[in-house]
């Protein structure tokens, strides 16, 4: 067995002063993708984990939620210049428009031209349709929100592989709600789903469907994101 962290971003902002948990700036993510290049790991598609049994020694998997134009403008180039490959989660919803999921939502959703046009580093997944929590939902709006994701990936001949990002890191944890849950997911070609858990993941994985990421936060320092990457959250 290996042991795979898989990281969690969402912004990227270029002042320091405006990080916060969800925000992390343009130094700091620098600062972390030059330490996992210098030391040696090797990022991974999740399409590629499909493939293998075994993984580097030193392994990584960099996902970033909600296509955010900041993540473009800025986490992007950061990854191209430290050729590190990423996984983007889309809330098909809301390409083109805000992240009025969150209250006061201000951050712009890149469009479908803009996700049309990422390069080759980048593999996209699913981050529902709505961005809304999964165990808030019926059955039935579960089936609808699947649905609307798949009507656009097929409209649009995007090439989107099948594991999603759990919106929040929620899913249905209660039976019978959560086998319910997890048979629309394999319904629906899902291979992968990702919670947040903050654990570092043991590959190949027990439970495909409840594996960990390790949330990112912006005000943390290089030490805590070193210690994290090695043992995941400590407190």
């Amino acid at each position: 067995m290996s042991h795979l962290p898989i990281l969690m971003y969402h912004n990227i902002c270029k002042q320091e002063k405006n990080s916060n948990d969800l925000t992390i700036s343009t130094e700091k993510l620098e600062t972390q993708l030059r330490f996992l290049k210098l030391k040696g790991y090797q990022t991974y598609h999740l399409s590629e984990l499909e493939l293998l049994d075994k993984l580097a020694a030193k392994a990584v998997v960099l996902t970033f939620d909600d296509v955010t134009v900041n993540q473009l403008n800025y986490a992007l180039p950061l990854l191209e210049k430290y050729q590190m490959k990423a996984t983007f989660f889309i809330p098909f919803k809301y390409l083109g428009k805000v992240d009025s999921w969150n209250a006061g939502g201000e951050e712009s959703i890149m469009s479908l031209e803009q996700i049309q046009g990422l390069p080759a580093n980048i593999e996209l997944g699913f981050h529902s349709y709505e961005h809304r929590r999964f165990a808030d939902l019926s059955e039935a709006e579960i089936k609808v929100d699947f649905e609307r994701c798949m009507e656009v990936v097929k409209n649009n001949q995007l090439a989107v592989y099948p594991a999603i990002a759990y919106p929040y890191g929620n899913f249905p944890k209660k039976e019978p709600k959560r086998s319910v849950f997890f048979k629309l997911m394999h319904q629906n070609g899902m291979k992968m789903g990702f919670r947040i858990g903050n654990k570092i993941n043991s590959f190949p994985f027990k439970e495909s469907y409840e594996i960990n990421r390790l949330d990112v936060k912006g005000g943390e320092s290089l030490f805590k994101f070193k210690l994290k990457l090695r043992f995941g959250k400590l407190f």
